[in-house]
């Protein structure tokens, strides 16, 4: 995704228009702009930290998910409606 923002990059300075730049990169123009926002003064590295940072994100998510509907079910246990 970088490496495509980059030659992307590089191509609309040497004169190419945004529709020729996305079809070359085989993305739509709502794609070219989404990335350029997210990721556009990223580096590879960066990018890399953040999707491990966002995988571990919805681990975590799950992980309390889980365990608040242990917590609901242990809580009708106790009052016998289990």
């Amino acid at each position: 995704m970088v490496r495509k923002l980059r030659e992307g990059e590089r191509l609309l300075g040497e004169g190419k228009d945004l529709g020729e730049v996305c079809r070359h990169l085989e993305v739509s123009e709502q794609t070219w702009h989404r990335w350029r926002n997210q990721y556009g003064g990223m580096k590879a590295e960066d990018t890399k930290r953040l999707k491990e940072l966002e995988r571990e994100n919805q681990r975590l998510k799950k992980l309390v998910a889980e365990q608040a509907l242990d917590i609901d079910m242990l809580k009708e246990m106790s009052r016998g409606n289990w």
